[in-house]
């Protein structure tokens, strides 16, 4: 592949105010692209690539997605020349605050579930970068109250195990009256397995015994979800 970088100017000898770090000095944050806020993690570029140049180039490869560059694995970011391990661990480690600080404020805004938006605007971003199947609950109050948001379990890429003992002791414990159940597939396929529908049946069954409804069970996949309440399948 033809390097169109090589007579890039290293930061150091660009204008003060379009370097990333003065530049977010002197005219914020919000001013600085995705590739300069990811210059200033890495710090240093190539011989032939400054930071913001093999930040670009990074960009570029995973079609300009930060979603994408957060699915990415240490190792996967290493491949990149120029990118060593602790570069991606700093990459990584950015991303992941920026991940935690939006899954709480989700949990935060949304007190109350009135919808099977609202469970999938709390849920998704425990979920939305992740490349294995984990199974989740929200445990909700009178009123659809939100009482706690839990894991229950991490499984592999087309798996995981929901043990209705673990998840019924919770919602004893937390005075849940309704529950919603929410799983993900790492394929982006949304159907139900037969699997999914025999475990939402079994969830059910073990609700009415303990007057504990099972509202919804979500199944999320980039970005888009299916729910087994609006499909009328509860």
């Amino acid at each position: 592949m033809e390097n169109t970088y090589e007579n890039k100017l290293p930061i150091t000898a660009w204008a003060e105010d379009d370097r990333p770090r003065e530049k977010m000095m002197l005219k914020g944050r919000q001013s600085l692209s995705d590739a300069e806020l990811i210059a200033i993690l890495i710090g240093s570029g190539t011989a032939k690539l400054s930071a913001v140049d093999l930040s670009k180039h990074i960009l570029n490869s995973l079609q300009n997605n930060i979603s994408k560059l957060a699915k990415l694995s240490t190792k996967e970011l290493m491949k990149y020349k120029g990118i060593g391990e602790a570069k991606a661990v700093t990459i990584l480690a950015a991303l992941e605050l920026g991940r935690r600080r939006k899954e709480e404020e989700q949990v935060n805004k949304i007190q109350r579930i009135s919808c099977s938006k609202d469970a999938y605007t709390i849920i998704n971003p425990y979920l939305a970068d992740i490349q294995h199947e984990e199974f989740w609950v929200i445990l909700l109050g009178r009123s659809n109250k939100v009482l706690a948001v839990s894991n229950v379990s991490k499984g592999g890429m087309t798996s995981t195990i929901a043990d209705p003992k673990i998840i019924f002791k919770q919602a004893i414990e937390h005075s849940a009256t309704n529950m919603i159940l929410i799983h993900n597939h790492p394929s982006g396929n949304l159907t139900p397995s037969q699997q999914d529908i025999t475990l939402t049946n079994k969830f059910i069954k073990a609700g009415e015994l303990l007057e504990i409804q099972v509202l919804d069970h979500l199944i999320i996949g980039d970005q888009q979800y299916y729910s087994f309440a609006d499909e009328g399948k509860l």
